[in-house]
């Protein structure tokens, strides 16, 4: 196809009628009249020899061509009006930007309440959307695909297209609910694996880190209950006579910790980094970098663990 006969603007309704499914809202939400939207429709339907939107009970239904194109002119839009919006100067406290936040759930909880105060200081008028991701390696998709501007979560894999920035770090506890029937701080080895265990695995592995290091000892523990939510585990720790072992930060703000005996781990266990990690085509972003910079800041805000090499 010729691009020189496409009409930036056909894109532009097109996408509203993506979104819309009515010429009339589509119209309305680009200021644009009802006749107009009508006409850019059948412009869209000449260029594109489809029918493209079908009247139905719901109104307008998409044809499988219209579903094709939907998300490529999505982001090609998307991608030229952050072009168009690039300046060299970023006012944080005038500006109107969005940014869009890929979080794993713990990183939720501990950086989101103290970000948006954050926010509500420096930038009042910035829009924030988060989008949550489970595997780590997930957030280089989203990268790729220009879905967020950064993650925060665990590391993904080395890739030179990824740059990632140490934020927090945290380290593992054992819990038990106050008044466990058999477990008594200190708590060593023995008592360890006589305890029926809750492992938490958002990627439903039956295997982690504790198994690891008690598979270098040549001993095993037994799991009675293995479940996908974090946040879940310490509410079900506090109403049973589970043990789990936990990120300390997770314990702290569940708001279960004070129905919970917190210990030191009877295992040399590693901690585990949380890193901020964006794509490198937005290094040199004025708003990006600024961006950048204030999640940085927010860990130490939060009252986070910073990652040992910058303690």
């Amino acid at each position: 196809m010729d691009l020189h006969g496409i009409d930036l603007n056909l894109l532009v309704a097109f996408d509203a009628l993506m979104a819309e499914r009515s010429v009339t809202r589509a119209g309305a939400r680009i200021g644009r009249t009802q006749p107009a939207m009508s006409a850019a429709l059948g412009r869209l339907r000449g260029l594109m020899k489809d029918e493209l939107f079908i009247r139905g009970p719901k109104g307008l239904q998409p044809t499988p061509l219209a579903l094709d194109l939907a998300q490529p002119v999505a982001q090609a839009l998307t991608g030229l009006q952050r072009a168009l919006e690039f300046t060299q100067t970023f006012d944080p406290s005038t500006s109107t930007a969005s940014f869009t936040l890929g979080l794993s759930d713990h990183p939720t909880f501990a950086l989101l309440p103290s970000l948006l105060g954050v926010l509500r200081e420096q930038a009042p008028g910035v829009t924030l959307r988060i989008r949550n991701f489970i595997a780590r390696d997930d957030a280089i998709g989203m990268l790729d695909a220009g879905e967020v501007d950064l993650t925060v979560g665990v590391p993904p894999a080395s890739t030179a297209r990824i740059v990632s920035r140490p934020l927090f770090e945290e380290r593992f506890v054992c819990v038990v609910r106050k008044g466990h029937p058999t477990v008594h701080p200190p708590l060593d080895l023995h008592g360890f694996l006589e305890q029926s265990h809750l492992l938490v695995s958002p990627e439903n592995d039956n295997y982690g880190v504790v198994d690891a290091a008690l598979a270098r000892q040549g001993v095993k523990r037994r799991l009675a209950l293995t479940l996908p939510q974090l946040y879940a585990a310490p509410a079900l720790v506090a109403q049973t006579d589970l043990i789990a072992t936990l990120m300390e930060g997770v314990v702290a703000a569940s708001g279960h910790a004070e129905r919970l005996c917190v210990m030191p781990a009877p295992l040399d266990l590693p901690s585990i980094l949380f890193a901020l990690s964006w794509h490198r085509r937005n290094d040199v972003h004025p708003a990006q970098r600024w961006f950048r910079d204030l999640l940085a800041s927010v860990p130490h805000r939060a009252g986070l663990r910073p990652p040992a090499a910058m303690a």
